[in-house]
């Protein structure tokens, strides 16, 4: 029975214990709650000033001396920092505000969560400042008046076969309406720091060595330096790599790659320039062994500049790396030397003879007829190819049609045929009774060579 009792004495007295921790608390937090029925909570700010647990009726005073010695700090970007002082732009407090309603907001029995949570208010026209003061101060700072540096992206330079990225140029250019707009809402919220760089005041690069953007660039112009064309020309080669490549590429503000074009076309122009052979001068040793120079006609190396100024843009920009020959609109049969080879028709107008020859070997020769100078139809000197060859063709012309066996034309409607109506050939004949500015050759000479030649073999008109 004893040790009953003892139990229960214990469990009201801790009952009493507990009672009187309740009360107590209701007690202090009552008395507290008293206490901010006529001041702020903790953690209050309004505008950025700190009147915490301050008396209502203090506020204006607690805000004019905050005013009294306010200036606003702006960082800037190299460690840079300016001062906006309160006294230089009028900073004043304006009474007439709607402070009252906070007090209202903060009802005196919700304090407790002042300790958990931050109370920030912001008063709009709180705080007042002359407005043209605030325009020049904010036009006389040094961020603003000195050499502008301009924000660059990434670049990308090439060096030793591939290229490497060069770090981006924040620099110092801001934009002016974003930094005045950012100074009127820091003073108007009683702000004392103003981070230029975080707030957007600057006009950075878009690109930067961490943008995704920059390593797929980088990529791409070392896919395109990477590419190796190796042009042949017969026995010369033409190398078109990374050294040459890379003068062709640059990066534009979207970090896209360009290839110039007009760059690769003048590059392929010339390569024509230097192996195209169509009319160019040749020495040519002739039959009779003088060395005769030839200029003119259509023979020869053509590089379709178009065409492979397209192939060599693809090449690039698959990478590629092979060995080829230009697309061309025309070949000639062999690139050494003159292109001429050891197959060819030579024909001597001053000596009015004509020789053919296959693979070195003398096939035929004879005395020809050419076209007659006096009436303005000479045979176009020059080197010529022969087009095709045709058993059995009219010929027809001014005043004139003519049936021939063997018609092998070079130049347009010029070639070699025989003449049935001439009973001579050779001599001066061309000069009074020439043609209209074929070859008349004999029946015999005209089949030898018809039997012989293939269409592409050289033709080679001169005078000696």
């Amino acid at each position: 029975m004893k040790k009953t009792n003892m139990k229960k004495l214990f469990k009201i007295e801790f009952n009493k214990k507990i009672i009187t921790f309740i009360v107590l608390t209701i007690v202090v937090y009552l008395l507290i709650s008293l206490y901010f029925a006529s001041h702020y909570f903790f953690n209050t700010e309004i505008n950025g000033i700190n009147i915490s647990l301050k008396a209502h009726k203090d506020v204006d005073n607690v805000i004019n001396s905050y005013i009294k010695d306010y200036k606003l700090k702006l960082i800037e970007r190299e460690g840079e920092t300016e001062e906006i002082l309160g006294q230089d732009i009028g900073l004043q407090y304006n009474e007439k505000n709607d402070i009252p309603k906070i007090n209202k907001i903060q009802s005196s029995f919700k304090w407790i969560s002042s300790l958990l949570m931050e109370q920030d208010y912001y008063e709009e026209d709180l705080l007042l400042y002359n407005k043209d003061k605030l325009e020049n101060k904010i036009n006389d700072l040094n961020c603003l008046n000195k050499e502008i540096i301009d924000p660059q992206n990434v670049t990308f330079v090439y060096s030793n076969g591939s290229y490497e990225v060069v770090k981006e140029v924040y620099g110092n250019k801001i934009y002016t309406d974003k930094l005045k707009e950012s100074i009127k809402i820091s003073i108007s919220k009683g702000k004392a720091n103003l981070d230029l760089n975080e707030n957007a005041c600057y006009e950075n690069p878009k690109y930067t060595i961490e943008s995704n953007k920059t390593m797929e660039t980088k990529n791409l112009l070392n896919k395109y330096v990477g590419a190796k064309i190796n042009y042949t020309f017969g026995n010369k080669n033409e190398i078109v790599d990374g050294d040459t490549i890379n003068k062709w590429l640059s990066v534009d503000d979207n970090l896209e790659v360009l290839i110039d074009k007009k760059a690769v076309y003048s590059y392929i122009s010339e390569l024509s320039k230097k192996y195209n052979t169509v009319g160019i001068p040749r020495e040519f040793k002739a039959s009779t062994n003088k060395i005769i120079e030839i200029k003119g006609g259509f023979y020869g190396w053509k590089i379709n500049s178009i065409g492979e100024t397209k192939a060599l843009l693809e090449n690039i920009e698959r990478g590629e790396i092979l060995q080829k020959e230009p697309i061309y609109t025309q070949k000639a049969l062999y690139r050494e030397e003159d292109d001429i080879g050891n197959t060819y028709v030579e024909i001597n107008i001053t000596r009015q003879h004509l020789w053919f020859y296959k693979d070195g070997k003398l096939v035929t020769q004879g005395d020809v007829v050419t076209g007659n100078p006096n009436r303005g139809n000479s045979t176009k000197l020059g080197v010529y190819m022969l087009n095709y060859k045709e058993k059995g063709s009219t010929l027809n012309g001014p005043g004139y049609e003519s049936d021939v066996s063997y018609w092998m034309p070079f130049n347009g409607n010029i070639g070699i045929h025989d003449a049935s109506w001439r009973y001579s050939f050779g001599g001066n004949i061309y000069k009074n009774n020439g043609s209209h500015g074929c070859v008349n050759a004999p029946i015999y000479l005209a089949k030898k060579i018809y039997d012989n030649i293939e269409p592409g073999t050289p033709i080679i008109c001169y005078e000696e």
